[in-house]
């Protein structure tokens, strides 16, 4: 009897897991289609940005590993923002927008930042809790990875690389266009 009870025990829990992960895998799931508004005012609807890959980072201005991953946000920034990748770091809901706006100018951030105050944008991309918490959207809307805790530099440059043009070949075409 007791061989009957775990067996089915074992099932089941196999059964959970498996609708567990189908939820949860990032390949399944489409970016929500959301509106941020920007610590500048700027309406930014991430619809806009199909076609391009987007980091969607969840942070707060307390958060020592959203500290942490900054410098490696600019750096993706400066190295792909001109080949088409889009950063929006959006502030939690707890965060005073202040403090959001203080840190963005201290720390010179390149990429947009907005304010989550009712949590509408945690809540649309699965009930964001945990800082950071990252998304990489695919050029056709898709969510790559989602990453709860310090993405790894190396492992998301190769993700954007494989999503964008080659460096080469859009200074041929500026070439061309120019010359053209």
């Amino acid at each position: 009897m007791k061989t009957k009870e775990w067996f089915i025990g074992l099932v089941v829990a196999g059964l959970v897991a498996s609708v567990a992960w189908i939820t949860i895998n990032p390949a399944s799931m489409t970016a929500p289609d959301i509106t941020f508004m920007s610590i500048t005012g700027e309406k930014i609807k991430l619809k806009d940005w199909q076609g391009k890959p987007v980091i969607v980072t969840f942070w707060a201005t307390d958060c020592p590993g959203c500290i942490k991953e900054i410098p490696h946000l600019i750096e993706l920034y400066r190295e792909y923002h001109e080949r088409g990748l889009e950063i929006i770091a959006v502030a939690m809901y707890y965060d005073p927008p202040n403090h959001v706006v203080e840190m963005t100018r201290a720390k010179q951030l390149p990429y947009k930042v907005a304010l989550d105050l009712q949590a509408d944008h945690a809540k649309a991309f699965g009930d964001v809790r945990l800082t950071p918490t990252t998304f990489l959207i695919k050029p056709d809307g898709m969510i790559a990875l989602h990453k709860i805790g310090e993405f790894d530099l190396a492992d998301m440059k190769k993700r954007i690389d494989s999503y964008l043009v080659p460096k080469l070949q859009l200074e041929n075409e500026k070439l061309h266009a120019l010359h053209g």
